[in-house]
């Protein structure tokens, strides 16, 4: 067979049609650099050209290059230059589209101007939903968790707000009445902290030097000036909330609800004020709740650096102390604590019933090692022979558990910390006012002089720790108003056992079985200034159960409270005097009730008879207990109905290592600095302007410059939506890094690119056709529009189950692989043709069309930018905005669908592989050869005549032609089997000089042999599962046979012929 001359063979592929970058820029379009940007892409420039010197020397010489590690092996981010909006745009305005697309994907372009004008339009709202075309009857309520006021968003949130956003924007284009309510939390304990802070600073005050009512005015203050930080950081993640319906937690209608709330939980016999045990920072000098508590467990002996403490102090140990036996001289029980400084609280000594080493004293008294007083030796089965000595003091006024064994055993509790964390007036005057670990030392020292310290060792321990203030929590008597939870806790178990509150992940239904079978009542009350006031009265001077208690009434204002203690004392109420309780409520008590409340409860709104209850709670899991059970809780009984029937719940967000974020580890992110990159000062200077005390300060800084040391990219908003969405959050934590969104960015790029080349593609005077009316006969037509269907389907699946994983898998899929590298590519030759066939750009427009409104719910901005720029179907009006355009249904497509054309265009998308592969091997970099495909099967040979034009496109090769079964390949063709009945033949005698080849098939076999060694003399590394070494054992193998083969075949063209330069 005669050769095609060389000059036909390299000819160059068929290329669409691209706008050239010499043509001015439009008026809409000015750009900047990124800093040092031009220098850093001359520097990337120089030193790529400079690799790939050194890479063809050292192949040329045999010598393999320097292996990746996996850091390395992702791209490499360059400098991109920044493409800025600038047209004169008023806010609210639509955003001039009839300019022609910048060259390359720029988030600042793309995001500029579209979420003030979707605001303006009031695409958000349920009322101009219910206008829409394919309006449903269904509607679709949630409400965002409410993030506290005090601070800013972080990738947490922007997982939840990621989440919700996709799923809204979805009903929304269904047709569904959506309404997503906004609002914001007034977060007590954290605020009240911030602005104590802020007042110390600036103006040196302390808050309890200020009224109750100057330093409200100052919070409030704070609350308009920085409040707002957190609307901002929604808005550019471009959360579709109906923002005339937000709320904050302390608003007016807000402050009704929640007095309502209390004074109907009252009324049924659900609150009481009691006398109990209570988490108590005295850090804060406030009750805190169990989610403020934060377990650290120590291994052994660790020292502490607490607040108000002078010195660091030591934790993690056991002491143990002799308590002599009354009447029995030589006779002692030893006792193990790790909190010497309670000794002074002790009422008693606890043992086993059945320890025998202590049965001979059941019934003694022992004398307290410090105040001599006598103390009851008591048996109970609470108490565990196996840790320490068995015995154990009890101390009921600072101790849960020795609460409960005290009250068994009727002993009464001595409080000896006082609220401020010093030691209180029962310890006698030598330890009163004494810091309590101070106190401690002080209490070692005279056990020793007394003669009754009998050790320390180290002591596996969990220490209850404050989250906001860092202390230690003390548990202290307190007076406080409790939530009484068993009846209402029993309801929500029932919900959620019967189905009628559906849990997902399901796996979260045990811990909720099991919390609220052990619910204890809820301690509502916060020794605070900033938050609800307790909306309850003590009577002055009145008693009630025979003058044991303090005289309570509660209302919804002084007058009504008034009008309830005249009832219960039979006084006239004028005569009475009433002081309202100083104590505010738990912010969890407002957030219980967020769901109605934000509705307009306890009103009978036209927004609660319509959206409440809520369709879905989505939020995450570390909140399932202590708010979505509370929500349950209090839904459920003040308003007679379940606050949402579905709750779906993510996990935790972690960085990219796996770390918890933690502002100490310096990897807390506002998701804004990822959606418009930040250099590394100003993310350093955050860090200073934060709350981290010098130690903690240093090394999130040096965590910090070791994580970005280069600052962050520009990533843009869809980026961070779409891989925040792709992570399947229905399961384990969820590990984020820049990286994985800036390979999102690139995705992004690709979808602009593709649109760039579809508008061009369609031209000025393009007509769409119905979906209906498009039936291509071409069959690569008609894959991709399969493809599209079936990417339909599995989309609408995916937002049906709420699996958004799978929705962008699907849409990665489409975009990336089936439209972009197979579609596109394999179209262009055929849209190269004059006269052009009308059917590709119709097929082009469709996939443009389908494929964006697909897009749109997971990338809003982009969907938009690119959605506006498609010609208009004739026929009605087009909507306005991609937002509220109808949803792609599956239905709607099925027309289109043929798994079977599919499956057989899989075929040969695995052929062109085979034609890939067989280039990349005989290094054919611009050779363009022929290629014959022989096959022993009639069905697939038919299968690939019908696409020879498009295997040879995808393949990167010319003409490919069958070649009947028997017939002889031409002499010095390469081979590769596609299947088991079939084989490709290319050509490359003529393109390849094996002189020059053989060198190089040499070095990369060495290369891949000094793998292959590595991997069979177990070098690799021990997280490297075993079905991945394998199967790299089975790549490499087959990649050294191929290279063999390659390299026997160009020492037989060798013996055959001449080199190309000898001709």
């Amino acid at each position: 067979m005669p050769h095609l001359p060389l000059a036909t063979v390299l000819r160059p592929p068929l290329r669409g049609p691209r706008p050239s970058r010499s043509l001015p820029r439009s008026k809409p379009l000015s750009t900047q650099s990124e800093p040092h940007g031009s220098s850093i892409s001359r520097r990337n420039r120089e030193a790529k050209q400079k690799r790939l010197r050194e890479k063809q020397a050292a192949l040329q010489a045999g010598i393999p290059g320097r292996s990746k590690s996996p850091a390395e092996a992702g791209k490499a981010w360059s400098p991109k230059e920044v493409v800025l909006y600038d047209v004169p745009t008023a806010p609210g305005e639509k955003k001039d589209v009839s300019g022609p697309l910048p060259p390359a994907y720029s988030p600042r372009y793309v995001e500029a101007a579209w979420y003030q004008w979707w605001v303006r339009e009031g695409f958000f709202k349920p009322e101009y939903q219910a206008r829409l075309p394919q309006a449903t009857r269904e509607t679709f309520s949630m409400c965002i968790p409410p993030p506290n006021v005090t601070g800013s968003l972080h990738l947490g949130h922007a997982l939840t707000v990621a989440i919700q956003d996709a799923l809204v924007r979805w009903h929304r284009m269904r047709g569904d009445r959506v309404l997503w309510v906004p609002g914001s939390d007034h977060a007590g304990i954290a605020t009240q902290a911030v602005v104590e802070k802020q007042l110390w600073k600036e103006r040196g005050v302390r808050r309890h030097e200020l009224s109750r009512e100057e330093f409200l005015r100052a919070v409030w203050q704070w609350k308009e000036a920085k409040g707002g930080e957190i609307c901002e950081q929604l808005r550019a993640l471009g959360s579709s909330l109906d923002w005339d319906r937000e709320c904050f937690t302390m608003d007016a209608a807000s402050s009704v609800a929640v007095t309502e709330a209390f004074v109907r939980l009252y009324d049924a016999g659900l609150l009481y004020r009691s006398r109990q045990l209570v988490n108590w920072s005295c850090a804060l000098r406030s009750a805190i709740s169990d989610v403020e508590v934060e377990s650290r467990a120590l291994s052994g002996r660790t020292e502490l650096q607490l607040p108000g403490c002078p010195s660091p102090v030591s934790f993690g140990l056991l002491l143990s102390v002799a308590f002599p036996v009354d009447g029995e001289p030589d006779a002692e029980v030893v006792v193990g604590t790790t909190r010497p400084e309670t000794l002074p609280g002790d009422v008693a000594v606890a043992v086993h019933p059945d320890d025998s080493r202590y049965t001979r004293f059941h019934g003694r008294r022992l004398r307290h090692p410090l105040t001599g007083q006598l103390l009851p030796l008591i048996t109970d089965t609470a108490v565990q022979p196996h840790v320490g000595t068995g015995a154990v003091k009890v101390t009921p006024a600072h101790s849960p558990a020795d609460a409960e064994m005290g009250a068994r055993h009727g002993l009464r509790p001595v409080s000896v910390i006082a609220e401020d964390g010093t030691m209180a007036s029962a310890c006698g005057d030598w330890l009163q006012g004494v810091h309590r670990f101070v106190a401690r030392e002080k209490i070692v020292l005279a056990l020793r002089e007394q003669g009754l310290f009998r050790g320390l060792r180290d002591h596996p321990t969990v220490l209850p720790m404050c989250s906001r203030s860092g202390d230690v929590v003390e548990y202290l008597l307190k007076s406080q108003w409790f939530v009484r939870c068993q009846e209402m806790g029993d309801r929500a178990a029932k919900a959620a056992a019967s189905g009628a509150l559906e849990l997902r992940p399901s796996f979260h239904q045990k811990s909720w079985q099991h919390w609220f079978a052990h619910i204890g009542d809820w301690c509502i009350s916060r020794q605070l200034w900033w938050g609800h006031r307790i909306p309850a009265y003590l009577v002055v001077g009145e008693r009630t159960k025979g003058g044991k208690e303090d005289c309570w009434v509660v209302g919804r204002s002084e007058a009504e409270a008034r009008e309830a203690a005249a009832a219960l004392t039979g006084r006239p109420g004028t005569e009475l005097t009433l002081e309202r309780d100083p104590d505010v409520l738990d912010t969890w008590f407002s957030s219980a009730l967020f769901p109605f409340s934000a509705l307009g409860w306890p009103r009978e709104t036209s927004d609660l008879v319509r959206f409440y209850p809520l369709s879905l709670l989505e939020t995450g899991s570390d909140l399932l207990l202590f708010w979505v059970g509370r929500m349950v809780m209090l839904g459920t009984q003040l308003t007679g109905q379940l606050p949402f029937s579905k709750v779906l719940l993510h996990s935790m967000v972690r960085d990219g290592q796996g770390r918890k974020m933690s502002k100490s580890l310096g990897n807390v992110l506002d998701p804004r600095d990822i959606i418009h990159g930040v250099e590394l000062q100003e993310l350093q200077a955050k860090l200073r302007a934060g709350n981290l005390d010098p130690a903690e300060l240093a090394l999130a800084a040096a965590a910090q410059k070791k994580d970005f040391p280069h600052g962050i990219p520009e990533c843009g908003t869809d980026a961070l939506r779409f891989t925040l969405c792709s992570h399947g959050v229905q399961g384990g934590d969820l590990h984020l890094s820049v990286p994985e969104v800036l390979s999102c960015r690139r995705f992004c790029n690709k979808i602009w690119n593709a649109l760039r080349f579809i508008l061009s593609a369609l031209g000025e005077n393009f007509v769409p056709l119905p979906p209906e009316e498009l039936s291509p006969s071409s069959p690569v037509d008609a894959w991709i529009l399969s493809c599209l269907a079936r990417a339909a389907h599995e989309c609408e699946r995916g937002f049906l189950a709420q699996e958004l994983s799978l929705v962008t898998r699907t849409l990665h899929h489409f975009w990336l692989h089936s439209l972009c590298d197979v579609y596109l590519e394999a179209v262009k030759p055929v849209l190269a043709r004059t006269p052009r066939p009308p059917e590709p750009p119709q097929v082009l427009f469709a996939c443009a069309d389908v494929g964006l409104r697909l897009l749109a719910p997971l990338m809003p901005f982009l969907a938009e930018e690119l959605w506006q720029r498609l010609p208009h179907r004739p026929g009605g009006p087009p909507a306005p905005s991609i937002c509220v355009a109808p949803y792609p249904a599956a239905r709607s497509l099925e027309h289109w669908c043929q798994p079977e054309l599919e499956w057989r265009f899989s075929r040969v998308q695995e052929a062109a592989q085979v034609l890939r592969a067989l280039r990349n091997t005989y290094q054919l970099t611009k050779a363009w050869p022929r290629v014959l495909l022989q096959s022993s099967e009639p069905e697939e040979r038919d299968l690939f005549q019908a696409f020879l034009e498009p295997l040879g496109t995808l393949g990167r090769c010319g003409a490919v032609s069958l070649l009947l079964p028997g017939v002889a390949a031409p002499s010095g063709w390469a081979q590769a089997p596609v299947s088991d009945s079939a084989q490709v033949y290319m050509e490359i005698q003529g393109l390849v000089d094996p002189q020059a080849q053989l060198p190089l098939l040499a070095a990369r076999r060495h290369k891949l042999q000094k793998q292959l060694d590595g991997l069979t003399s177990g070098t690799l590394s021990e997280a490297e599962a075993e079905t991945q070494r394998l199967q790299r054992l089975s790549s490499l193998r087959l990649e050294l046979f191929k290279l063999e083969q390659a390299a026997s075949h160009l020492r037989q063209l060798m013996d055959e012929s001449p080199s190309p330069g000898e001709r």
